[in-house]
């Protein structure tokens, strides 16, 4: 298990991708446009919100990882089609082997895949990013301000083993 230092989370507020600012409506008509524009392999979701409006806009996750909550209360679970639907434990400002196993597992199937996070899912970005194919996407939502689209391409997945590897390791005791 990887663990989240105070020097990590502060650089982490920083958006890893594109901040794309606006509203919904707006955030949702550049994305689509960009999706159409450049086919990603497979488009990856994190968080509630951002999935929820995805799917709402008829942009369909091929992995969307979600943990019931936004902005750090619990709403009801969102509803998304998926052929495969997973639960897995992630404590806050941490990544487990089992969260770290199962992404690389759903990036390799054809299916769209539903991953329920019992704690907290945002750190999980990072791994997506580290997975998936390349020139996919990985679409997290920014607090305030919009959503962040990683493309995920070489340099990004150098920048985001960099942060891992700067995690604290963690074993279970």
């Amino acid at each position: 298990m990887r663990r989240l230092t105070p020097e990590l989370r502060k650089k982490l507020k920083e958006p890893v991708g594109i901040l794309i600012r606006g509203s919904f409506a707006e955030t949702m008509k550049k994305l689509k446009s960009m999706v159409k524009e450049e086919k990603p392999p497979k488009i990856v979701s994190v968080g509630d919100t951002v999935s929820k409006n995805l799917v709402k806009n008829g942009v369909f996750p091929q992995l969307a990882i979600v943990d019931d909550r936004v902005m750090r209360r619990e709403i009801p679970p969102i509803t998304l089609t998926a052929d495969e639907t997973f639960y897995v434990r992630n404590p806050p400002g941490t990544i487990t082997d089992e969260a770290f196993a199962e992404i690389q597992r759903s990036l390799r199937q054809k299916r769209r895949i539903k991953m329920v996070v019992d704690g907290e899912e945002d750190l999980l970005t990072l791994v997506a990013v580290l997975h998936a194919p390349e020139n996919s996407f990985v679409v997290y939502g920014q607090p305030r301000e919009g959503i962040v689209v990683v493309k995920v391409t070489d340099e990004k997945r150098a920048e985001v083993t960099e942060i891992l590897n700067a995690m604290e390791t963690v074993s279970k005791g």
